[in-house]
């Protein structure tokens, strides 16, 4: 039976958890607002961490784990200059479905690669990883060559689904969410996750003018992020591990810190996929007045 911290531990445990969070948010944030190569390498490197410590839950040798992390982060970094080059866009511009065929497209090149992944460690679970971790992280890439504003809305419904969940939690607490699979989440906390991830959502698709639908589907993307949530307590769970991992401190792995997120990406990139979004200039501006260049420092070329 786990015993309760302390409570003088566990708040210093909580300052540490808040003290990490917010620097992992600026740096974080301080990506997304550069764009472009600042971000690629961020996401990258945050892949080959995931894919290591999912490897390390799965008894993958630490050698396939690092190739296989390698190969992640060049899929990643070459696929997105290749189908989606590093030049700005205007925002306003109209986008239609057939510029996002090129990210279904490497989306099967992963899909490929995973299986090889597998194949080449003799282990599905590796290969899934490999998948699971790559296709989410390529459509954030995706996002952020469209139009950063989408990267921002991603990360901050993300955030206050975990923020608003967290301490809905623990000052309602009540019945459990999924008992056997985590047991500290609660419903009060998703009622909270959603309500938080509704009002971030709202409010950064008010800053960003990125319309309908992104004002309104902020709380049902916090299911979104929970669902991610469990899956990857689930995952935990059948590996017998606490947390993916130990480097981040108050926070476990970056698996750990990321599960939310990675749904959440691939569900917004479906949602452009799908036409059901193109940007618009903000009222009283013209399109062409407004540069959203993923690399808000460089020039059209």
């Amino acid at each position: 039976m786990t015993e309760t911290p302390p409570p003088a531990r566990a708040a210093d445990e909580l300052l540490t958890r808040i003290t990490a969070g917010i620097v992992m948010a600026a740096v974080a944030c301080a990506a997304a607002y550069y764009g472009s190569w600042p971000l690629r390498v961020l996401v990258a490197a945050a892949a080959i961490v995931m894919l290591i410590e999912w490897c390390d839950m799965h008894e993958v040798s630490r050698r396939w784990a690092l190739a296989g992390g390698l190969l992640l982060a060049a899929i990643l970094l070459g696929g997105i200059q290749y189908f989606y080059p590093d030049a700005p866009l205007v925002f306003g511009d109209e986008l239609d479905t057939d510029d996002f065929q090129p990210a279904l497209t490497a989306f099967a090149g992963i899909a490929g690669l995973g299986l090889l992944f597998g194949a080449a460690t003799r282990r599905l679970a590796a290969g899934w990883g490999f998948v699971y971790l790559a296709v989410p992280a390529f459509a954030l890439l995706v996002l952020s060559w469209a139009y950063d504003g989408l990267v921002f809305w991603v990360m901050v419904v993300t955030w206050a689904t975990d923020i608003f969940a967290y301490f809905a939690g623990r000052a309602i607490g009540g019945p459990k969410l999924a008992p056997r699979i985590s047991p500290n989440k609660t419903w009060a906390g998703l009622a909270g996750g959603v309500a938080g991830a509704g009002l971030a959502g709202w409010g950064i698709a008010w800053l960003f003018d990125l319309g309908f639908p992104f004002q309104w589907i902020g709380a049902p993307m916090a299911v979104v992020a929970q669902g991610g949530d469990l899956y990857e307590s689930w995952v935990k769970r059948r590996a017998g591990v606490k947390d993916s991992g130990t480097l981040l401190p108050g926070h476990g792995g970056v698996l750990d810190r990321l599960d939310g997120l990675l749904p959440v990406a691939l569900a917004t990139l479906l949602l452009l996929v799908a036409g059901l979004w193109t940007p618009s200039a903000p009222d009283g501006q013209d399109a062409d007045d407004m540069s959203v260049s993923n690399d808000m420092g460089n020039q059209s070329q």
